[in-house]
């Protein structure tokens, strides 16, 4: 629930036993669709709660199921702001969600939808974890990534007040992973002060900073050479490797040359990347239409990148057929 629902919630609750707020939570953390199911709760306490209390701070406005089983969901905020996330079903029995911390983003990163969106604001952390439980109410979850529209490190305390409550939910801190595209602020506050193994993610997407700064404007701020220190300083501090994402755009950062520098830049005990196919978002760099590249160009770069012993894979696209896959989040914003 959002701020102001849980000042209504504590409101409606004053006069009742402390122990009602954990038992509405319980509940809701279990699926609940309504206060109507919170059966250990009186019925006339349950009435003035579903008359007072928002039940989630966002309105659906949209779902759309994929071919693959892909889940998206278009939400809106109160004041009418958008967003989306998604639930990833997987053969093997896992389901993942992936939410959003902003409605829009700042930061513009030239292969993703959202970056060509008007940002609106941070999302409250009721408004993240509500998210989450709506997809809770429909099936099990046990894994939630960050990875949604915006940028997490931007809306830290949101995110993480957010993934602390994820557990509840069925998804414990290690299945919990943030993403950030290097802001170097937050990623040294989520370094040194998150003491739960909460897993981090970086865009990375290129080699070097000269290529880099063409793809993401925010490398002009916070240099390779800055961020890849601060992920080795989280890796000695909280003992996991790092995610690396890198999205392939056929003729711009997919080449074996560029495989190479990746290998040479990444120490294999610090990070594993993950070669995200490029999913179609019409965006342009240079005038000139990203695509994606090729099953047989992929396969050649990870074969470097093997050679290096830099550990990676090739991420399983889910929800391309309606553009709920990695960077194809975005919608027009409210006016």
């Amino acid at each position: 629930m959002s701020r102001v629902d849980i000042d209504l919630l504590s409101e409606t609750l004053s006069a009742e036993p402390r122990y009602r707020a954990a038992q509405v939570w319980e509940w809701a953390a279990r699926g609940a669709c309504s206060y109507a199911e919170m059966t250990n709760i009186p019925a006339p306490l349950r009435a003035r709660l579903e008359e007072r209390v928002p039940f989630s701070s966002l309105t659906v406005l949209e779902e759309t199921l994929a071919r693959d089983g892909t889940l998206k969901v278009l939400f809106a905020t109160a004041e009418g702001h958008p967003l989306e996330a998604v639930l990833m079903r997987y053969r093997d029995g896992r389901r993942s969600v992936c939410v959003s911390a902003q409605s829009g983003c700042p930061l513009t990163c030239s292969f993703c939808a959202t970056g060509q969106m008007r940002f609106a604001r941070n999302l409250s952390a009721g408004e993240i974890l509500d998210q989450a439980l709506h997809f809770r109410r429909i099936e099990p979850i046990d894994h939630v990534v960050f990875m949604g529209m915006g940028e997490p490190m931007l809306n830290l305390d949101a995110v993480l007040a957010a993934a602390r409550r994820l557990p509840k939910l069925g998804v414990t801190h290690r299945r919990t992973t943030i993403s950030t595209v290097g802001w170097l602020p937050g990623l040294e506050r989520f370094t040194e002060e998150v003491v739960e193994p909460i897993r981090l993610a970086l865009s990375l997407h290129a080699p070097n900073d000269a290529l880099r700064s063409r793809l993401m404007p925010v490398n002009d701020r916070y240099g390779l050479e800055q961020v890849l220190a601060q992920c080795a300083r989280h890796v000695e501090r909280h003992r996991q490797r790092v995610y690396v994402e890198y999205v392939m755009l056929a003729g711009v950062n997919d080449s074996p040359a560029q495989a190479t520098e990746l290998a040479k830049l990444l120490d294999p005990k610090l990070f594993k990347v993950n070669l995200i196919p490029y999913n179609p978002t019409g965006n342009v760099l240079n005038g000139v239409a990203l695509e994606a590249s090729s099953r047989d160009t992929i396969a050649r770069f990870k074969s470097v990148l093997d050679r290096a012993r830099v550990p990676a894979t090739v991420r399983l696209t889910r929800g391309r057929d309606i553009a709920a896959a990695c960077g194809q989040l975005a919608v027009e914003t409210a006016a």
